[in-house]
Order: structure tokens, then C-alpha cells, then sequence
């Protein structure tokens, strides 16, 4: 990922977060960057590494933050430096998106020599994986069986499925290339062995912008838990 995949907008903004973050911490700024998605729609997301936070730096970042929304960019992840890397090992999905997906806005590469773990990333994608089976079954509970209910709760956890999928995907192929939904779900039944069909009604029904419309979701969703479960079986037992 380059400068260039920034709009001309977007790269001001960013210029004028780290001017305004300059002022506020002078040269303890030590490196400003963009990640995630960096498309012209949405917040663009960036982590800011210093020497030291402390609450009044934070609170001398209130007068700015305003601007900084209006501008299209989220508020800045805060960070001392080593915070960062002493934590890869709590946050390594997150984190592990950073490095693998980030512009450089000031200052050098913070991320250049810094890589994840296997076994991190391992135990961050269990962590997802049984989190979401959780939430799945305590939300289809509290849907009383309501059709309409779990409806809407196969639609508003798609998106957390197909980060589930991407991120396993990525373990096993050892990088964190992105992929669309069809070839996430072909990628998910061949290494994982979820089924592509499954992986793409699910997914449809987030990306459509609404729930399924299926007249009663109920079978699909006790698939969709029974893939859920079959994920988390694969990368508790998964080894490099």
C-alpha cells in the first residue's frame, strides 16, 4: 500500500492530523500512519505512536477532534511506541492488520520490522471463532424464535463471519491477502472445509444491506452455527 492509494483530499486531511498532532506533542511525535480501508467513502483510520500519553496531551487533543471528523478521519489511535509492540501478542489480529495494510504519513515505518506470531493469530482467530458461536447462540435465544428476529441476526453477524473466515484463510495461507465473498467462500470450503454456499447466503445477507428474506431463516441459521462450530473445531486444532 502506497500515498498514492489516497485521494488528494484524504492526504491532506492526514498532513494537516499530524500538523495538529505536532503542535500537541511536539517532537514526541514519532510516526503518524493511515490503515484499513483507505477508499474516498468512510473514516479513514490512522495510529499515531508517541513517546509518552498522558491525560493532558489527550485533553489538548479535544479542540481538534472536531475538525478531524469533518475532514473524514476517524480519531487517531493513540499509542506510545513500545505500547504497540509489547501488545502484538494480546491484539495480534488488529494489530497484525496494521502492519500488513498501512501508509506512512510522517515520520519513518514503525511496522517495518515488526511481524505477528503464527501461534498469536492462531489464538486470536479461536478467540473470534468461540466469541461469535457464543454470540450466536445467546442472540438466537433472545430472538424467541421470532423469524423476522433471527432474520436480522444472521444479517448483522455476517460481517463478523467473513472477518472470522478472512483471518483463518490468511493463517493458513500464511499472508493477509484480502479476498471477495465468492472466493472467500470457495478458499473457506477448501482449506476449512465450510461449505461455499453457506458462507456466501450468510454474507449476502449482510452485504444487501438487510436481513435474509428467506420465509423462515431458522435452518439456515442452525447451518450457519454448525459452520461456526466447525471453524472454531479447525483452528483450535490447527498447528503451522
Amino acid at each position: 500500500m502506497t500515498l498514492a492509494t489516497l485521494s488528494p483530499e484524504r492526504r491532506d486531511a492526514l498532513a494537516g492530523l499530524a500538523a495538529d498532532l505536532r503542535r500537541i506533542f511536539g517532537s514526541g511525535l514519532r510516526s503518524l500512519c493511515a490503515y484499513g480501508s483507505l477508499e474516498a467513502t468512510g473514516e479513514t483510520h490512522s495510529i499515531a505512536l508517541v513517546d509518552h500519553v498522558s491525560f493532558d496531551r489527550l485533553a489538548a487533543c479535544l479542540p481538534y477532534a472536531r475538525n478531524w471528523n469533518a475532514r473524514g478521519l476517524a480519531v487517531p489511535l493513540i499509542l506510545e511506541e513500545n505500547e504497540f509492540t509489547r501488545t502484538l501478542d494480546v491484539f495480534p489480529l488488529e494489530y497484525g492488520d496494521i502492519i500488513a495494510n498501512h501508509v506512512v504519513i510522517a515520520g519513518p515505518d514503525p511496522f517495518s520490522n515488526l511481524t505477528v506470531s503464527d501461534e498469536d493469530r492462531r489464538r486470536g482467530c479461536e478467540q473470534q471463532a468461540k466469541s461469535h458461536l457464543i454470540h450466536l447462540r445467546e442472540s438466537y435465544l433472545e430472538t424467541g424464535g421470532d423469524p423476522r428476529a433471527v432474520s436480522r441476526l444472521i444479517g448483522a453477524s455476517s460481517p463478523g463471519f467473513g472477518r472470522l473466515l478472512h483471518n483463518i484463510v490468511a493463517l493458513v495461507d500464511g499472508n493477509g491477502t484480502g479476498s471477495d465473498h465468492h472466493d472467500l467462500a470457495e478458499r473457506a470450503e477448501r482449506q476449512i472445509g465450510v461449505p461455499a454456499d453457506l458462507t456466501r447466503e450468510v454474507l449476502a445477507s449482510g452485504s444487501s444491506g438487510g436481513p435474509t428474506t428467506i420465509a423462515d431463516p431458522t435452518a439456515l441459521l442452525s447451518r450457519y452455527m454448525s459452520a461456526v462450530e466447525r471453524v472454531w473445531e479447525f483452528v483450535d486444532a490447527w498447528k503451522s
